[in-house]
């Protein structure tokens, strides 16, 4: 088995997830944070190549808004850019909409995407699902992603339980889902991560809740 082709993609690590509205509520983001640094560390002694995201909106915008302290990178990702990485903003969810993100992966022959950074509820799932068109295999760090607190008419529901119901979704389809240090020995060993499937995930599923 050929060792994957991985590309590191360090998603909106941006202010206003640590000091906005938008503030990750769990895992602590302090901890995701260390933990999206060590996996840049690890690109950098592998040699991955590495995208840093950033979402940007209209000067105005409430959030992420051009040139605002909510837009700006947090100083940890800031200070660590390297020439060699690719900088991209956007204004969607999916690192690839709108982009050539896609287009400078299949330059270098990646093969499968590591997904860290935020949020899991919105562009790291966004990014995973938008990997499987175009034929990428994806990674997803749990403890290097994060999650938000929602409410609205449809219910709602607190940052870990959204956190873990879709950790669990992605790893049953779209992503494998691992510990940064699972991750890093993978990487270290040249190995793929392993991932469930639907039918697998299904049936330990009702193994699970007895149905």
């Amino acid at each position: 088995m050929t060792a994957p082709r991985r590309a590191l993609i360090v998603v909106d690590v941006q202010q206003e997830y640590f000091t906005g509205i938008l503030q990750i509520q769990a895992p602590p983001r302090d901890q995701t944070l260390a933990n999206i640094v060590a996996a840049i560390e690890v690109a950098q002694q592998q040699d991955l190549p590495v995208v840093v995201v950033q979402h940007e909106l209209p000067q105005g915008a409430p959030v992420f808004a051009v040139g605002s302290e909510s837009w700006s990178l947090h100083p940890e990702i800031e200070e660590r850019l390297n020439p060699s990485w690719k900088r991209v903003s956007k204004v969607k969810g999916s690192v690839f909409a709108g982009t050539d993100v896609a287009q400078w992966l299949a330059e270098r022959e990646i093969d499968t995407i590591t997904i860290v950074g935020y949020m899991t509820n919105n562009c790291d799932i966004a990014t995973a699902v938008g990997a499987e068109e175009l034929g990428l295999a994806a990674e997803i760090l749990s403890d290097a992603t994060g999650a938000i607190h929602l409410a609205n008419e449809a219910g709602q529901v607190s940052a870990d339980q959204l956190h873990e119901t879709l950790l669990v979704l992605l790893h049953s389809n779209f992503a494998a889902v691992a510990t940064t240090q699972a991750w890093t020995a993978a990487v270290t060993a040249g190995h793929a991560l392993p991932k469930s499937d639907l039918g697998t995930s299904a049936t330990q599923g009702r193994a699970a809740f007895g149905a």
